[in-house]
């Protein structure tokens, strides 16, 4: 992999596997996700990784009428390059997921590269009381939750936005899924670089150990080489420990609500620029800089914000 100065942080802004009863500093309306982008932007994020909710109960909304409420709020506030999820939530059909990226046509696109078990229901030994029902119900059906990924829907997804000039954060949450998307690219129908997202500590995917974090970059390393460029996401307690690795070992980050409530050891974050402004004092603290949106754009060869539908 080419190595830079410069480290990608992106921002993942809200999510859809943490529920409003866990933390009153998630953004659910249109004005909290705006302000927490925004802010985020301000803080140091190159990338905004955007989902959308119902403002009235915070339930995941896929709908690209739920994004237009803060998409071009964003966009005319800050020239961070703005990623639309098509994950959306592991309950979603993958006609519903993609919709907002097809409308929209982002710079970037999340893309999930393989099936996994998606387990949330370990939630619920720590959270007891809930303000909406659907919050207790979303963790409990993840017992026997697959989040599906074929190839047949990442096909679909990948031809959707074949004509817009989107690219994509290929998220990887085992080794096979690198093995998938190299799959994709001998096919031609994904191209370098490769912004590669690999995820740890989310039961069901790769685990958090540094080992793992090793093994999912040397295998990156051997089936791509030079052409993608690494980032990394870790899930809870292990976002900031798994951040400073890989760091150290010329990667990219994502931090974010939607990947951690945490800023510290039992200290809820209070805002999504926090945890920003943490891996931001990690990355100088190593002699490192932070990519501005337009050195990310150039990194990732993202087509350029007036080239979206937004």
């Amino acid at each position: 992999m080419a190595t830079t100065r410069k480290v990608i942080v992106t921002c993942a802004v809200t999510g859809a596997i943490h529920t409003p009863s866990m933390s009153p500093h998630l953004p659910i309306t249109p004005e909290e996700i705006v302000n927490e982008a925004i802010a985020a932007a301000e803080a140091g994020a190159a990338i905004l990784h955007l989902h959308a909710r119902n403002p009235e109960n915070g339930r995941p909304d896929q709908t690209p009428e739920a994004f237009a409420r803060f998409l071009p709020r964003i966009k005319q506030q800050t020239n961070a390059a703005i990623n639309i999820t098509t994950g959306g939530s592991p309950y979603m059909r993958v006609e519903e997921r993609v919709l907002p990226a097809a409308t929209f046509k982002p710079e970037v696109a999340s893309l999930n590269m393989g099936s996994i078990n998606f387990a949330l229901f370990h939630l619920l030994d720590k959270y007891k009381d809930f303000k909406f029902e659907w919050e207790r119900e979303h963790l409990e059906n993840s017992r026997d939750l697959v989040f599906r990924n074929s190839f047949k829907d990442i096909e679909y997804i990948l031809k959707t936005c074949y004509d817009n000039g989107t690219r994509f954060e290929f998220e990887c949450y085992d080794i096979a899924h690198l093995y998938n998307l190299k799959h994709f690219l001998d096919r031609g129908l994904v191209k370098p670089p490769l912004f590669i997202q690999s995820v740890f500590g989310l039961l069901g995917g790769i685990g958090p150990h540094p080992e793992d974090v090793m093994h999912m970059k040397r295998t990156a390393d051997r089936l791509f080489g030079d052409a993608y460029r690494w980032s990394v996401l870790g899930a809870g307690r292990n976002q900031f420990p798994i951040a400073a690795q890989a760091i150290a070992m010329g990667g990219n980050v994502r931090v974010g609500l939607e990947d951690s409530l945490w800023a510290g050891a039992g200290k809820l974050a209070k805002s999504n620029a926090d945890q920003v402004r943490m891996v931001r004092q990690m990355i100088e603290g190593l002699g490192l800089e932070l990519a501005t949106p337009d050195e990310a754009r150039e990194i990732l060869s993202l087509k350029g914000a007036d080239k979206t539908a937004i």
